[in-house]
């Protein structure tokens, strides 16, 4: 029996062989019952697309402004950078490096292993270190807090509402489109047929 019709269950241990699956449809383990993997013909495809879709609102978002406060004739907006840049002006690093990491550098590096992975497998490539980056894909996806951000955002500019003008900038909705966006890339993300395709790109190359 090879290897590849094989598949182990992350929540038991235990080893199971492969059914074909039809579309949609999802493999449980015989003894615990959890998800083993899903049938996702296309899965790969619809995660490209959102990952360059999340690529292009990944810069709205920090290009422009998230909000705008009017207060006695004064307008202030300011963009997640300048979040940033003032958490740690008023003396609250710990804070300032936490957003930075969660909302912007972890996001950005997961978009951008999405690509690095996926793109160059649409035109029958593979580029080196995919490996390395889908590991590291994997370590970082923890720290993607985009939703939690945006939660505590929105609270924020509720209170700030009764107090001031806010108006909402094109980054506000581009960071909410952002975190869909994310997260539709990330389940269409079939990584079985990923290394299927690779093994089967990689293969010929190691023949010659």
């Amino acid at each position: 029996m090879q290897l590849d019709s094989l598949v182990i269950c992350e929540e038991c241990d235990l080893i199971q062989k492969k059914t074909p699956l039809k579309s949609g449809d999802e493999e449980l383990c015989i003894r615990c019952g959890y998800s083993l993997y899903k049938s996702k013909p296309n899965g790969l495809q619809y995660s490209l697309v959102f990952a360059l879709t999340a690529a292009v609102l990944f810069l709205l978002s920090n290009i422009y402004p998230i909000v705008t406060i009017s207060s006695q004739g004064l307008n202030n907006s300011t963009t997640l950078l300048g979040v940033v840049q003032i958490l740690y002006k008023d003396d609250m690093s710990l804070v300032a490096i936490l957003v930075l990491v969660t909302t912007f550098l972890t996001p950005a590096f997961e978009i951008g292993a999405l690509i690095y992975l996926l793109l160059p497998l649409k035109f029958g490539m593979v580029l080196p270190g995919m490996k390395l980056v889908y590991r590291w894909m994997h370590k970082v996806r923890t720290w993607v807090m985009v939703e939690v951000f945006m939660l505590g955002l929105l609270i924020t500019i509720t209170k700030l509402s009764g107090l001031a003008f806010v108006v909402p900038e094109i980054a506000l909705i581009s960071f909410i489109l952002l975190m869909f966006a994310i997260i539709f890339a990330s389940i269409n993300f079939d990584e079985r047929n990923f290394w299927r395709q690779v093994e089967t790109l990689i293969t010929p190359q190691r023949s010659t």
